[in-house]
């Protein structure tokens, strides 16, 4: 049994959005009024907790300019509050930057726990204290009972419902197969096997639009009627790019847990490659890091392996039929010739092989010795340090 999130469009009425717009507003209210009560404290020499927090919001609700805040449910504030305190959890632990506060534009959302809504199983019903019966679009099965209920509120003005679900999943059927991957910007992946995925760019197929409606949101009064509308267009461009997206990369990465029983992919520090300006871009279009999220999450559902090779391990430079190691490889090169064997090699295509038999495996850098986790001061020290191993030697250590 996993614990899963499954996402329905929601389309209210005229009431229910216009509640589900004071209920937007008194969360982001809550949430900005305890983040700047932290902080502030913090700054005064003082702590206060979740509790702390919670007491101050209840005064709050005491005051006549504030009252506003208690026709609406007590639940998605309250459990602001805790996601708040969950943010500077993760903020303590260094997981994360330190919390910021919440814009009134954009997406807004409001989680409803068990003592907010109503579920009936045998008529799908779903019924959210002061919103009443939602309009729901099924598109998919599901077993068990919601434990929450968040709906949100996207910059194209969309609504969705996302329930917290305890769900079990049928183990696929095994397939005795093995695959490596290597993901790229030129070809979205290609695979061991000799299989090459086109990278579909969608940022630049829809860019022209995008910024022409940026161009025109630039030149309208901000507030005005012109422009909500205009800023609307460009929250429907931007979701069209995402859904797409999501889409192609569902069915993509669905199709790989289903034929493969183990899939073997890198370890790429995304992070990094966003810092890079000449190719941040790209990256980010091509969505290296929810690839591997959602290979991640598919293969712990259907029973499938997921096995993942360091960052450091030169799986373009390296020879997979004989384990030479080139000094250099630059990122145009994307063909090459092995001086020590003579074979000759597609480079994305040689890195999926090498990815597939180092994964699970003790491997070798390109110095010859074992990967291991290294501070990035020292690998700008050692970057012009690059030796062959010998031929002899074999990628996975005894």
């Amino acid at each position: 049994m996993s614990k899963v999130g499954y996402r329905f469009r929601f389309y209210p009425t005229a009431e229910q959005a216009r509640e589900l717009a004071r209920t937007f507003g008194a969360v982001r209210y809550v949430y900005n009024f305890a983040l700047r009560l932290r902080t502030d404290s913090y700054k005064a020499g003082k702590t206060i907790n979740y509790n702390a927090s919670s007491a101050a919001i209840t005064a709050l609700k005491k005051q006549p300019e504030h009252a506003w805040l208690k026709e609406i449910s007590s639940v998605p504030p309250h459990q602001a509050l805790r996601h708040l305190q969950s943010a500077f959890r993760m903020f303590f632990t260094h997981q994360s930057r330190y919390p910021k506060f919440k814009k009134k534009r954009g997406k807004q959302r409001a989680e409803y726990t068990r003592s907010g809504f109503r579920w009936e199983a045998r008529t799908k019903t779903l019924t959210v204290v002061k919103l009443g019966k939602l309009k729901i679009r099924w598109s998919r099965q599901f077993q068990s009972a919601p434990s929450t209920v968040t709906i949100t509120k996207d910059c194209a003005d969309r609504y969705f419902i996302a329930l917290t679900l305890d769900e079990t999943f049928t183990l696929l059927p095994k397939t005795q197969q093995r695959v490596g991957i290597d993901v790229g910007i030129n070809r979205l992946a290609t695979l061991s096997t000799g299989e090459r995925v086109a990278n579909p760019r969608l940022t630049l197929r829809y860019e022209r639009r995008l910024t022409h409606a940026h161009r025109v949101l630039s030149r309208r009064q901000k507030g005005s009627g012109r422009w909500q509308r205009m800023r609307l267009r460009v929250g429907k461009i931007a979701a069209r790019i995402a859904d797409t997206r999501a889409d192609h990369l569902h069915k993509l990465t669905t199709d790989w847990v289903r034929r493969f029983d183990e899939i073997c992919l890198e370890d790429l520090h995304v992070n990094g490659m966003l810092r890079n300006r000449h190719v941040a871009k790209h990256v980010a279009d091509a969505s290296f890091g929810n690839i591997s999220r959602k290979v991640a999450y598919k293969c712990k559902w259907y029973g499938k392996k997921l096995l993942t090779v360091d960052r450091y391990f030169p799986s373009s430079k390296r020879c997979h039929v004989c384990g030479y190691i080139v000094e250099s490889l630059r990122l145009k090169e994307r063909v090459w010739s092995c001086p020590e064997c003579g074979s000759v090699h597609d480079r994305d295509e040689n890195a999926a092989k090498n990815i597939e038999h180092a994964a699970g495996h003790a491997v070798i850098d390109a110095r010859g010795g074992r990967v291991r986790r290294v501070k990035a001061a020292a690998l700008k020290r050692n970057a012009r340090r690059t030796v062959n191993r010998s031929k002899s030697r074999a990628l996975h250590d005894a």
